[in-house]
């Protein structure tokens, strides 16, 4: 698994550094989601969804698009060793905060198709079998589906990409993968990267302050536990990354 340096003292990282990010070709939503087709998004943990495509969600949903978001795990073991944060308190607290953050996003969440996986977090590789049959169960033809890229650095969302590639292709349905946390790698790793699949989809202004204030409504994640030295999540660093202007797909 690539480490992922969280801390707000790696200035260099990909999302701010990587030379590539300028030559990434524009997409329309046209040429992602054709007219008609519904999108499945695939969240292995709550505000995942927001982190990888909060802007497409949005775009997707003032497009008319039907929209189908399925949360993997209920993300509780996200504070190990916490007692403020407990896994019995998280199971409860995360789901209601994305939420909210839907809400925060303006999406339609009275047609909101959103299947909640219940599969335990952190160990999703020893289950991936059975979590990409489980995905599968959920497609149909006129799907394009997006989750977390395959080699994130992440062992949840690694195998919940790899899980939901192999259920689009069993489907035979387009399927395209978003990176979340290689963002943050160090600016010196841009080139593991599949830039030559890289697209750009741009965002206006608005979409992106509904993007960064739906973030900030996992309140959970904005807060670790110093009593036992746990950091949080979502450091201003990767707050600050919401901020781009795009979202970037690998098709």
């Amino acid at each position: 698994m690539k480490p992922i340096p969280l801390s707000d003292n790696w200035p260099e990282q990909v999302w701010n550094g990587a030379r590539q990010l300028l030559d990434v070709p524009p997409i329309n939503l046209a040429s992602l989601v054709p007219p008609g087709f519904r999108a499945v998004v695939i969240a292995p943990h709550p505000g995942d969804e927001v982190l990888t495509c909060g802007g497409l969600l949005q775009v997707l949903a003032h497009h008319g698009h039907p929209l189908q978001l399925i949360s993997v795990t209920d993300g509780s073991a996200s504070h190990p060793g916490s007692d403020l944060w407990s896994e019995r308190r998280l199971s409860v607290f995360r789901p209601q905060e994305s939420v909210e953050a839907l809400r925060r996003l303006g999406l339609p969440l009275h047609s909101l198709k959103w299947i909640r996986g219940g599969f335990a977090d952190s160990g999703l590789q020893e289950r991936e079998h059975q979590l990409s049959q489980f995905i599968g169960r959920y497609l149909r033809p006129d799907d394009v589906v997006f989750s977390t890229w395959r080699e994130d650095g992440n062992d949840d969302h690694d195998a919940v990409g790899r899980a939901s590639a192999k259920a689009a292709a069993r489907a035979g349905v387009a399927f395209h993968e978003v990176p979340v946390w290689a963002w943050h790698w160090p600016a010196r790793d841009e080139h593991l990267l599949p830039w030559h699949r890289a697209r750009k989809l741009r965002l206006d202004t608005w979409t992106v302050a509904r993007k960064r204030h739906a973030a900030h409504a996992y309140a959970s994640q904005l807060q670790g536990d110093p009593g036992i030295g746990l950091a949080p999540t979502l450091t201003p660093v990767v707050l600050e990354r919401l901020r781009q202007s795009y979202e970037i797909i690998f098709m």
